[in-house]
């Protein structure tokens, strides 16, 4: 039977997470700190709904555990950053076994302000610890760089899996084809770029998990920008126009739901992208970013509409924001298989 990556709505057997390091992404000691402060409040919203283990470098199990409390299991190993999405594997599953995608990560593309000697071997820890046997991949990519229905399609971005940064050489069919056979894909839909402040010095070149997300098979969630004196604007609207013109793996028309942006623009000058359509879906919640905003609650009405099953659970992203990601971004879901006799061997 071939392995598949489960949509993030079906049932989780843990949440894994990362835990920030002293790094170039949290440059200084306030830095750090506020992160940590927001790293503990996803890890605390998340652990309501389903266990999580964050991965701690080693000399940072007290600062963790102070912050996290007893709820959340601590493992050692090092690390370079915290963006577990990124850094950690992809578990895939054949329905009673469970298994994980290794990625080649090579820092979003060789930044160079990043370290990625410990990250890179990231997902191989993690897969030993939750029992999996490994997938070894040649393609360089991400875990925020995908999502899936759990139906056959996919989303991806130009700019990451065809970026020279990452792949250089390979062609569009050569990375479908490296995609579809890990995770059980059949159709891609690309996207031409992420938003315009992922581009910049802690950005991902355009990841696809802070644009567009599938809600359920056919839906999918999409960031718009409201305001036409943000960069984003004209290529939100293209991106809306293109997912409602395409249709999934199983010949289903997209149903395209738009997601405005909040209203602030800029942050010490400089565009932001935060974005509610980076949120993490656990089991029987949803982890919403908030941003102080507005236009907060107008979102959380519309994931409590998508999903009014779940309890959706505001946290401020901003800090998480101000370094480069969002809250699916220093997530990553292990989703519950049936016959995987092979036991969790994290918890500490």
């Amino acid at each position: 039977m071939t392995f598949r990556m489960p949509a993030e709505w079906t049932p989780h057997e843990r949440t894994w997470m990362a835990w920030p390091t002293a790094n170039p992404t949290f440059a200084t000691p306030g830095e750090l700190a506020g992160a940590r402060a927001a790293w503990a409040d996803v890890a605390r919203a998340v652990r309501r709904f389903e266990p999580v283990t964050m991965v701690v470098a080693p000399g940072d199990t007290d600062s963790a555990r102070a912050l996290l409390g007893d709820g959340v299991d601590l493992v050692e190993r090092d690390l370079d950053d915290a963006w577990m999405r990124d850094i950690g594997p992809t578990f895939v599953t054949d329905g009673t076994r469970l298994a994980a995608v290794d990625w080649v990560f090579n820092g979003w593309g060789a930044a160079d302000w990043a370290r990625w000697e410990h990250d890179a071997k990231i997902a191989r820890h993690v897969a030993d610890l939750a029992g999996a046997p490994v997938h070894s991949s040649p393609l360089v990519n991400e875990g925020g760089a995908i999502h899936v229905d759990g139906e056959g399609t996919v989303l991806l971005t130009d700019t990451v899996q065809l970026g020279p940064e990452r792949n250089p050489g390979w062609t569009r069919a050569q990375v479908e084809a490296e995609i579809h056979a890990r995770l059980g894909t059949t159709k891609a839909i690309w996207l031409p770029r992420g938003l315009t402040a992922d581009y910049g010095t802690y950005g991902t070149r355009g990841h696809v998990d802070i644009v567009a997300a599938f809600a359920r098979p056919g839906v999918v969630v999409v960031h718009t920008q409201p305001d036409p004196a943000h960069p984003d604007h004209e290529p939100c609207k293209a991106n809306a126009a293109l997912l409602r013109s395409q249709t999934d793996a199983r010949g289903r028309a997209l149903e395209v739901v738009e997601v405005p942006a909040p209203t602030v623009l800029r942050e010490d000058g400089e565009w932001v992208d935060y974005s509610y359509v980076n949120h993490y879906l656990c089991n029987g919640g949803v982890v919403l970013c908030a941003f102080d905003d507005p236009r907060d609650e107008l979102a959380a009405g519309v994931f409590r509409r998508l999903f009014p099953d779940r309890t959706v659970t505001l946290v401020d992203a901003r800090p998480v924001f101000a370094h480069g990601g969002g809250i699916h971004c220093i997530t990553q879901q292990q989703p519950k298989v049936r016959g995987n006799g092979r036991p969790y061997r994290g918890r500490g």
